[in-house]
């Protein structure tokens, strides 16, 4: 996996400013209220986080979210966290091994994404394509919407297993492309593969002319793959709105685990509708499931060690400098039952 661009100084310094709101009040704490009221977070464009969706279903309580902006990949979204631009954001979870092995003072608190049959990442060729295996695509471009997180880690894994030298996966190429236009460039051949999910895949294949190549759940099999993050600083400093925070979040992912597909694209379109960022609410019909393996995001220890030996395998880490334990956390999740 290529290097993450983490622009470490700047995280080093900033992080003495990371995560720090406006406090409602000194006592606050004391009543325990939460200690700040307003949480900055980057969206996406047409789909509902499920932070938006929590406080829409009011588990957020009297915390209200600050949208500062949409995003479209989540080492940018935690970098921002770590340098005190948003409260929190969420990536992929090698991706914070990644930020943390960087010395940022992180913590993946619930798991917000994942893989599972109905809603996984695809790797898809145009059916005219000769590529049918690993092998096929030495020379090749991959588009994807970042580097150095999911798409490419999957990439690699997938490479591997399918017998390349590490020579010859130097020799595959992914290519960053913005999501809404990857299903363009493979379609007009500038790329050869195109990582597709969510609405973007379903409404891609739904046009045809597309094959599927593999996928994470293929390779992997049901697991979450993202997690959303504070800072260590805000957690100390705002440990009761942290605490209401991520609990709204996890009962909106349980929310979303235990309702039928109906009600909650039915809730989405809502969503996206009053919030007023001229979108199209069509978009979230394509939802299928939360891809969430643990109940109401709780992380499995396993979630983050795969990738903390992929990543020391691969090199892009030392070998003992992170441990899995130490880059999440489930005490602040009351679905997890606390444990770490």
């Amino acid at each position: 996996m290529r290097k993450l661009v983490i622009h470490l100084a700047v995280v080093l310094l900033a992080t003495a400013g990371a995560g720090c709101a406006p406090a409602s009040s000194e006592s606050n704490a004391g009543r325990g209220e939460p200690e700040t009221l307003e949480l900055r977070y980057q969206g996406s464009v047409g789909t509902v986080t499920f932070p938006e969706l929590a406080q829409d279903l009011g588990y957020l309580g009297d915390i209200k979210l600050n949208w500062i902006g949409n995003t479209i990949s989540g080492p940018q979204d935690i970098q921002a966290v770590a340098t005190g631009d948003a409260d929190f954001g969420g990536a992929f979870n090698g991706a914070i091994v990644k930020l943390v092995a960087a010395k940022a003072p992180i913590k993946a608190v619930v798991g917000y994404y994942g893989s599972d049959k109905n809603t996984f990442q695809g790797y898809y060729t145009l059916d005219s394509s000769p590529i049918e295996s690993a092998r096929d695509l030495i020379g090749k471009k991959i588009g994807m919407n970042t580097l150095g997180a999911h798409a490419e880690a999957v990439l690699k894994e997938y490479l591997r297993r399918g017998g390349l030298t590490p020579e010859e996966i130097k020799q595959v190429q992914p290519v960053v492309v913005p999501p809404v236009n990857v299903e363009q460039s493979l379609r007009q051949r500038q790329i050869d593969v195109a990582v597709l999910g969510g609405v973007l895949r379903d409404k891609a294949v739904e046009r045809g002319g597309l094959r599927l190549l593999f996928s994470d759940f293929a390779l992997f099999g049901p697991f979450t793959a993202g997690s959303i993050v504070l800072t260590d600083r805000f957690i100390a400093r705002n440990p009761t709105t942290a605490r209401k925070f991520v609990e709204g979040v996890a009962k909106a992912v349980e929310w979303t685990q235990t309702h039928d597909r109906e009600e909650v694209v039915a809730r989405f379109k809502k969503i996206v509708q009053n919030r007023g960022r001229n979108e199209d609410p069509s978009l979230v019909g394509y939802w299928r499931s939360s891809g969430v393996a643990g109940r109401g995001g709780a992380i499995a220890e396993a979630e983050f060690a795969t990738w903390v030996r992929w990543l020391e395998a691969e090199g892009e880490i030392e070998p003992g400098r992170v441990r899995p334990g130490e880059v999440f956390t489930n005490a602040l999740n009351p679905l997890a039952g606390g444990a770490r």
